[in-house]
């Protein structure tokens, strides 16, 4: 028996239970992981929600890491005692132990701590994508502007960068004065409080009346329309998150006439679909990370006890960089 955060009906906080759960042994094609440290995303709370429905009673979590202790038939690239992270489907991270699909989990380098590994493998993944190929028509190059939202969380943190490992010019927004600081300490090229500022006002002003190539916008419902005007033409608005709820309906008309627009809504999770995929990306976050580039913030700590806490701090706004809950 092992212990995990359940919901057996959706809503807020107050769903996420400790229960004891039986975990067996692998079938073929799976593992099984004791987790040292467990990755809190927004994604949860749309799991919670029931935004992103699931079969009840269900597990949330989509990230962790720790040490496998057993191993599945046909299991080649893992063994009992190796070190391991990952971000995976199905949900079900937050708990000391479980068994789960091999494909996405990767060997951890000895170099990364089991917490940074949980803090950073679905947000850290997911800039791999967005910024390597989630890209506009002819690419984005040294130099190019790029608009990040929410550009304090684990994520942006992530992206201001390696944006800047790259050579590109990212322009975070976030909700406070300190958060603008903490994109700028992290290596924003410039920061937007949008909650005293226009945001497409001072982004055109910092491009010269331009806009950007591209927006990266995990917000969703409150910064739709605003960031396809800070668009130049042809750009690309990448939408891959919901935090302020998700975006109404409208008519693909209105990209013609801002500039010939192009439009995806983006996920992870088509990206590490193979485990070829996966880890050809896991290595390329491994090296960011090992190389000093990119570091890993953690600003909160929860005992996997305290899930719903850490759910309310979230969804409050009040966290910085990322969290991780300790089994």
């Amino acid at each position: 028996m092992t212990r995990a955060i359940q919901i057996a009906a959706v809503g807020g906080p107050e769903q996420l239970q400790l229960v004891d759960v039986k975990v067996g042994d692998p079938g073929p094609g799976e593992i099984r992981i004791r987790h040292h440290a467990c990755g809190l995303n927004y994604i949860d709370v749309y799991h919670r929600t029931g935004l992103y429905p699931l079969k009840l009673p269900h597990g949330i979590g989509m990230e962790g890491a720790g040490v496998i202790e057993a191993v599945g038939e046909g299991v080649t690239h893992l063994k009992a005692g190796d070190r391991a992270a990952y971000a995976s489907n199905p949900p079900g991270s937050y708990c000391e132990a479980r068994v789960m699909p091999a494909k996405t989990v990767c060997k951890l380098p000895d170099g990364i701590a089991f917490d940074t590994a949980a803090a950073m493998m679905l947000k850290g993944l997911t800039v791999q994508y967005l910024l390597k190929k989630t890209q506009p028509q002819g690419g984005i190059a040294a130099g190019d502007f790029l608009l990040w939202h929410a550009a304090a969380g684990g994520v942006g943190l992530i992206a201001c960068q390696w944006a800047k490992a790259m050579g590109l010019k990212l322009i975070a927004t976030a909700g406070s004065a300190e958060k603008c600081q903490l994109a700028l300490d992290h290596g924003a090229a410039f920061a937007i409080d949008y909650r005293k500022e226009n945001f497409v006002e001072r982004v055109k002003a910092i491009t010269g009346g331009q806009g950007v190539k591209v927006v990266y916008d995990s917000v969703g419902k409150d910064t739709f329309d605003g960031s396809l005007d800070c668009l130049r033409p042809f750009g690309l608005m990448a939408s891959f998150g919901n935090a302020s709820g998700p975006v109404p309906p409208f008519a693909p008309g209105l990209l013609g006439p801002k500039g010939s627009l192009y439009l995806t809504r983006a996920t992870l999770f088509t990206h590490i679909a193979t485990r070829e995929a996966t880890q050809a990306m896991a290595d390329d976050l491994f090296a960011v990370v090992q190389s000093g580039a990119v570091k890993i913030r953690i600003d909160q700590r929860y005992p996997l006890a305290e899930a719903a806490q850490a759910h309310r701090d979230l969804e409050a706004r009040k966290t910085t960089g990322s969290s991780v809950l300790l089994p």
